[in-house]
């Protein structure tokens, strides 16, 4: 049964997209269902990182599941109150104010694609697999997720991707920038692990400011200062951490953040 598996294991948060018998393709009930997820995850304080993750070994994501789509985008309303749920989805990693890594393993293709893209960070085994195939489906892909891709992977490579709608395997994934790093498939969980460690250690102050002023310069090129993001760096150099940070380094210990 399609579902969406929320966990907590010290300061990492987890979401695992689960509907194995389809390789994780998302239901409109999952789209839904997402937001909500990711959003728990971020208020709550003992939580410093979230990671998105595959059910099982053989996918993150294969895409949404186009069974639904007589019934689920059968008319105009119901096509746009689709293409809602899943935009919301795509934004969910976005508005969270911690990082967000896409952990990928097996076939990442379609919505599984789009919903990477809108993380933070992405990590995948040397066994991904990855395919964008709107073209073969006769949709028309969203803007903003349009956009999403050409921000991260350049205009060569979105046509490249969106024209031919192929596979293309991890190494290129590596090299198109869509993923930061690619791991053999054994060590997956563990240097996810080691980022997530590295990432609870930090003041979460500073890292919320670098993502709310990184997303500001992606949804604002022309921007050189966001009020939003200034308040949250004005936060951070005025909070508790900032004064720890710095008294940590002057007698030489590992610096205790709580977040404020």
């Amino acid at each position: 049964m399609a579902s969406m598996k929320v966990s907590r294991d010290g300061a990492v948060g987890r979401v695992v997209l689960s509907n194995p018998d389809k390789l994780n393709a998302m239901t409109v009930q999952m789209w839904d269902a997402l937001p909500g997820c990711i959003a728990g995850l971020d208020a709550d304080p003992q939580v410093r990182v979230i990671v998105l993750s595959g059910d099982g070994d053989r996918a993150f994501v294969s895409g949404a599941d186009i069974s639904q789509f007589e019934s689920e985008r059968s008319d105009a309303l119901a096509q746009q109150r689709y293409v809602l749920a899943v935009d919301a989805a795509y934004h969910a990693p976005a508005r969270a104010s911690k990082p967000v890594i896409a952990q990928i393993r097996g076939i990442c293709f379609g919505g599984g694609l789009g919903l990477a893209a809108g993380c933070d960070i992405r990590i995948c085994a040397d066994d991904a697999r990855f395919r964008m195939p709107a073209g073969r489906l006769g949709l028309g892909y969203d803007q903003a997720g349009l956009r999403r891709f050409v921000d991260l992977i350049g205009v060569q490579n979105t046509y490249d991707i969106f024209y031919s709608a192929r596979v293309f395997d991890a190494a290129e994934a590596l090299r198109m920038g869509f993923v930061s790093r690619v791991v053999p498939a054994a060590r997956l969980g563990e240097a996810v692990g080691e980022l997530t460690d590295a990432i609870a250690d930090n003041a979460p102050l500073t890292l919320a400011a670098v993502k709310r002023t990184v997303h500001g310069f992606l949804q604002h090129p022309g921007e050189r200062q966001s009020a939003e993001a200034q308040t949250v760096i004005d936060a951070a150099n005025a909070s508790a951490d900032y004064a720890e940070g710095v008294r940590a380094f002057a007698e030489k210990r590992n610096p205790r953040f709580v977040g404020r």
